[in-house]
């Protein structure tokens, strides 16, 4: 714990970040895949498949229903959008039937509404569906990409191995940087390690990617969700010290909104993700979404610990039982921290603590907000207790600013 508090209290030295000037602050937004995967069937799902009929729809939903004003600003086309052969010019190329207006057309029409374009590739010869990969055409790609007024690549390595990652990812960092354009660059590097034995080098990462996801793909359950923060909370590696403006660690997208989790499994997810400074990306139906979830989703005191200039990634400082874990995060606010108390039971608990045992040194006290509500809890010397009612797999989330 200590050990842990110190790395947090000093600040952390990061290594060079990719020197793009992007993504300062974890970016947010909306990708397709969790949601829809990859559903090419227009013919009988014309509402639901990957086409620019969605991306646009979702454009606009991001506006008129206020996802943009609260930082949304990324909307990303996933996977299955290319025809299976490039063209004769080497060139990839939109499914005409799904994408007739063309991927530029679309960019056109994001960016007319103050959104990103984002969309994805792969380094080998296949993606993970079989469409054309970037081997032997990554300049080739990075300039169509460009061209098409991109603003961020989420690249992908199915079908290759994993010791080719360090010298691959970086190739196609510079083809992007080349082009001159500015693409937020989001790596799947790390992510391909877990199974072979091999340890990341989050340094390389961090000058090469300005995101990379360094963990399994998540599913829409409050297992998956919870193995990801296991995987967070055990920070091998110390990944969680390369994490900062410019570079992220990404936990993969956010199930708020989904069917798979309870409101307050959405708020454990929704809390732990701001905390961990992870890009916050959507992957559900807006046409359709819950109003206690949209009302989650637009938290903006959640999203401002996200958002946090400083850029500090929570790490787990003890687990107080089997089921609840305490996480804390500094802020840019001169001696502030947001303090996560995580519930992963099934039962509802109270936790009693004080500023001293979770770890804080200010000898005037703190003042204490609880952050969902924005509700005062009270002002407090360090030895002084006072008790959180956590509900079941659900988590309090305590701002503390030194008085």
């Amino acid at each position: 714990m200590i050990a842990k508090l110190c790395m947090i209290t000093l600040g952390c030295s990061f290594a060079q970040a990719l020197n793009n000037g992007l993504a300062l602050t974890p970016i947010m937004g909306w990708m397709s895949w969790e949601r829809y995967s990859c559903n090419f069937d227009c013919l009988n799902d014309p509402d639901n498949c990957i086409s620019e009929g969605l991306y646009k729809k979702m454009a606009d939903l991001l506006v008129s229903e206020g996802y943009k004003d609260a930082g949304y600003q990324y909307l990303h086309i996933d996977v299955c959008w290319p025809v299976e052969k490039r063209d004769s010019n080497g060139k990839l190329v939109a499914d005409p039937a799904r994408f007739p207006s063309g991927i530029q057309a679309i960019a056109k029409y994001v960016h007319s509404k103050g959104l990103k374009l984002g969309i994805y590739a792969d380094f080998s010869y296949e993606t993970c569906p079989g469409y054309p990969g970037s081997e032997y055409y990554m300049d080739m790609d990075a300039k169509t990409f460009a061209e098409w007024e991109i603003d961020s690549l989420r690249y992908n390595g199915c079908d290759s191995k994993p010791k080719e990652m360090p010298y691959v990812y970086p190739l196609m960092s510079r083809a992007l940087n080349m082009t001159g354009r500015s693409i937020v660059y989001i790596c799947q590097w790390p992510g391909y390690y877990g199974g072979v034995g091999v340890k990341p080098d989050y340094a390389a990462l961090r000058e090469a990617c300005n995101q990379w996801r360094n963990y399994h793909e998540i599913q829409n359950s409050w297992e998956s969700v919870g193995d990801v923060i296991d995987h967070y909370g055990n920070d091998k590696g110390n990944f969680s010290q390369f994490a900062g403006p410019g570079g992220w660690n990404d936990p993969d997208v956010l199930v708020v909104g989904d069917y798979g989790l309870s409101y307050y499994q959405q708020k454990a997810q929704f809390g732990m993700w701001a905390l961990f400074a992870s890009p916050l990306m959507m992957s559900l139906d807006l046409r359709s979404v819950d109003p206690a979830a949209k009302q989650l989703l637009l938290n903006k005191n959640i999203i401002a610990i996200n958002q946090d200039p400083l850029g500090n990634q929570a790490v787990r400082l003890f687990k107080v039982s089997t089921f609840i874990t305490v996480w804390i995060k500094k802020l840019a606010r001169k001696g502030a921290f947001a303090i996560g108390v995580l519930n992963r039971g099934s039962q509802g608990t109270p936790y009693k603590t004080s500023l001293s045992d979770l770890g804080l040194r200010n000898k005037h006290g703190y003042q204490l907000w609880e952050a969902f509500e924005n509700k005062t809890i009270g002002s407090f010397s360090l030895t002084k207790e006072f008790v959180v009612n956590i509900e079941p797999t659900s988590i309090y989330i305590i701002i503390a600013i030194p008085k």
